[in-house]
């Protein structure tokens, strides 16, 4: 994705297995609509490429908590000190090495489909004396979480990416305890002044379409960002 003060680099991470005529519910293949597109569209949003671990630094921008909130967000979490936590496309570990003291009884599943981010969060978590970190590498269909097994997944600017959508929710939504929740933070495409390209937001109304579609229930959408979504779900 791309905000007014800096670039991300964008690449496609390839798929592990191609489509098949079973994998059809919801997907199309089509030329891009937009250049950071992958030409391939989930109901009917068109999926944004990846952003590569090239783009680690941007992740870790020193003014990133003020364009974002994100001291404003792990409050909302409302986590507890036992706790596990799936941090989803974790990248840097930007939000997994914060969100670690917050559970010293519980964990952080810190998941990645890049190898490179994968030994990123490895040196860091030595780096941030955070053991409670376990990093987990994904693929584009399945984020390798076990079932029943976590409190809270957390998916910041990453579920716009995904490649196959549909599998890897399907996945989080079984990993979930039974009052296990999903937070989903996406830029809100409602809002033209928010500084991101139409691709890398998401509406309210189409979040829901996709995760509802799921088998998974709306509770509500925490308005205290200033530029994104955090919408909470949970299993039904």
């Amino acid at each position: 994705m791309e905000s007014s003060s800096a670039m991300a680099v964008e690449q496609r991470v390839p798929s592990d297995q191609p489509d098949t005529a079973a994998d059809t519910s919801g997907y199309r293949l089509a030329a891009p609509q937009d250049p950071n597109g992958i030409g391939k569209y989930y109901q009917g949003r068109q999926i944004a490429h990846v952003m590569g671990h090239e783009g680690a630094e941007w992740l870790e921008r020193g003014d990133r908590q003020e364009e974002e909130g994100t001291d404003v967000l792990l409050r909302e979490l409302k986590l507890k000190p036992t706790d596990v936590v799936a941090d989803i496309g974790a990248g840097t570990g930007y939000f997994s090495f914060r969100i670690s003291p917050l559970v010293p009884q519980g964990k952080v599943l810190a998941v990645d489909i890049q190898p490179e981010m994968i030994k990123y969060l490895r040196d860091h978590r030595e780096i941030n004396k955070a053991q409670n970190v376990e990093p987990i590498l994904g693929t584009v269909q399945n984020p390798n979480l076990p079932a029943a097994s976590v409190d809270v997944v957390l998916i910041v600017d990453a579920y716009h990416e995904f490649d196959h959508p549909r599998e890897m929710m399907r996945v989080i939504r079984n990993s979930l305890r039974p009052a296990g929740r999903v937070a989903l933070v996406e830029y809100r495409a409602e809002d033209t002044n928010v500084p991101i390209k139409r691709i890398h937001k998401m509406t309210e109304a189409q979040a829901r379409k996709e995760l509802e579609a799921l088998g998974l229930v709306f509770v509500e959408n925490i308005k205290s960002l200033p530029q994104q979504h955090l919408l909470i779900f949970r299993r039904r």
